[in-house]
């Protein structure tokens, strides 16, 4: 039997339908007091993640993601359900939203200025993030920088981080009380677990900040900290390689991705050493 909840995830409020335990389960441990019961409260986007039917049911439990009926992903196995329900959230966000400018990007401030971290997957973007947002930094998004256009404002969507394979272990770690989610075994990006952000985070959600920096970290084993300062033309292009709706959004996606580069401080920076990019942040771009 499904069960329908309402999740206020500002800006942004879905109705969630599911009629797996796991998933549940995880929900309320990520969400905690955010997740409600679905009373017929306005919702922006309606979702599914429900077990197959059938005989699939039974024998081969499958876990199937919608959005507004819609089924974009191929299903995954009941383990990766939750995993599978937090991508398509962001699916549905990234293929509908078009009142920002949104790019691939962790987002994490002090004070009211933030910092992006736009990067592709093995960047140790994600192990950064949860190192920074654990540690004295406010999480504005693990995923999604929403952009307001024509600004150097950026809108909160707080959401758990997403963490794969060896990062894992180093978070549980460092942070043993954190409310961590099932692990999604062996999904296409390997062991996958979802931490939610600490309280203060949550607390700060409908608080923007302004972009001061755009940094595009790397994670490299034999490096401790390499700090390469960019020069405007190579910082659009990378950052607008990374937005979501730029093609879509027109001339306010390229006018916003230029002001963002001509008003911050861009870097690239290859690291092993987290304390040592922290270190960085806090004394250079932050001061």
């Amino acid at each position: 039997m499904s069960k329908k909840f309402f999740l206020d995830t500002s800006p942004f409020a879905f109705c969630i339908s599911t009629n797996s335990s796991l998933v549940e389960h995880n929900l309320q441990t990520i969400y905690s007091s955010l997740l409600t019961p679905y009373d017929g409260q306005q919702s922006d986007y309606y979702v599914q993640l429900n077990a197959g039917k059938g005989l699939r049911r039974v024998f081969r439990r499958q876990a199937h993601f919608f959005t507004d009926q819609y089924e974009p992903f191929s299903p995954l196995s009941s383990e990766q359900g939750y995993a599978l329900l937090e991508w398509g959230m962001n699916y549905t966000i990234a293929a509908n939203e078009m009142q920002h400018v949104i790019v691939h990007s962790a987002v994490l401030a002090k004070e009211d200025k933030a910092v992006l971290f736009p990067a592709p997957p093995g960047s140790g973007k994600s192990t950064l993030t949860c190192y920074l947002a654990n540690n004295g930094w406010r999480l504005l998004s693990d995923e999604m920088a929403l952009v307001v256009p024509n600004s150097n404002t950026v809108v909160p969507y707080v959401r758990p981080i997403c963490l794969k394979n060896q990062s894992i272990s180093l978070a549980k770690n460092w942070f043993n009380d954190g409310a961590f989610s099932s692990i999604a075994p062996a999904t296409h990006k390997g062991d996958v677990i979802h931490l939610s952000p600490p309280q203060a985070s949550w607390d700060a959600r409908h608080q923007p900040a302004q972009i001061a920096a755009i940094v595009f970290p790397q994670y490299r084993p034999d490096i401790a900290l390499d700090i390469y300062a960019l020069d405007k033309q190579q910082s659009f292009m990378q950052l607008a390689e990374n937005a979501f709706n730029y093609g879509v959004v027109g001339s306010v996606g390229f006018d916003t991705i230029t002001q963002l580069v001509e008003k911050s401080a861009c870097f690239e920076v290859h690291y092993n050493s987290l304390k040592e990019v922290e270190a960085f942040l806090t004394e250079e771009l932050m001061a």
